[in-house]
């Protein structure tokens, strides 16, 4: 099982819902959990970060990963 983990803006109610959606429709994924104070996306299951990066961009989103400098 692989955790997966970016920052991605979380701005307001609607973006939330979308990246919730946007989650839920990956295959083989567990579970999910949004840090909106962080901006963090933590998402795991039998997947990749680029199945999860490719999700967020179909809706507009921009992650990048949580090791990264801002």
């Amino acid at each position: 099982m692989a955790v997966v983990e970016l920052r991605v803006g979380m701005h307001c109610e609607r973006c939330i819902k979308a990246i919730k959606k946007a989650i839920k429709k990956i295959d083989e994924m567990e579970s999910y959990k949004l840090d909106t104070e962080t901006n963090k996306i933590t998402v795991t299951g039998n997947i990749t970060t680029e199945e999860v990066i490719r999700e967020l961009h179909k809706i507009g989103k921009t992650p990048t990963s949580w090791n990264d400098e801002i």
